[in-house]
């Protein structure tokens, strides 16, 4: 794990922060790490991550949280020589994964549920009087159309 406050710093296009700012971003390093290491664990992967894939969305995680540290952004109406001014922004005012970056980890849940089963077959049965069944090269009863049972024909 490479990320520090200094490759955040880089990452914001800043300076080097300073001691309560370095404080701050360790803190949500390790928050981020937290919340991707909870994740592993509930979906019982035992295999390590991609360093340089953890290392991106533990950076962009933090670089996201410190452009917007709270829910607001700024909206400044104005009326003649009097403006007036209010803040507003579109975050939780926590660290984040957004699922883009979960996938890229590989930490997604699996999908499906229930209904994931497939439970039609996927063998063809043909009518008894089926050409295929005289040696034709085509289906005359249809099932190849359906996918299983054959369309006209139904003696099975």
């Amino acid at each position: 794990m490479t990320v520090t406050p200094d490759t955040i710093a880089v990452a914001l296009g800043r300076a080097a922060p300073s001691e309560s700012e370095q404080t701050q971003w360790v803190m949500w390093i390790t928050d981020a790490l937290m919340l991707i290491n909870v994740r592993k664990t509930a979906l019982a992967i035992t295999t390590a991550l991609d360093e340089i894939r953890l290392d991106y969305v533990v950076r962009e995680a933090v670089v996201a949280h410190i452009r917007r540290p709270d829910n607001a952004t700024q909206v400044t109406v104005s009326v003649n020589d009097a403006s007036t001014s209010k803040t507003y922004r579109s975050s939780r005012g926590r660290i984040e994964i957004i699922d883009e970056w979960w996938s890229l980890l590989g930490l997604t849940a699996p999908s499906g549920g229930a209904y994931a089963l497939d439970v039609v077959s996927t063998e063809i049965y043909h009518s008894i009087l089926c050409a295929l069944n005289f040696g034709g090269l085509y289906c005359s009863c249809g099932a190849v159309l359906t996918g299983s049972y054959p369309l006209w024909g139904a003696e099975l």
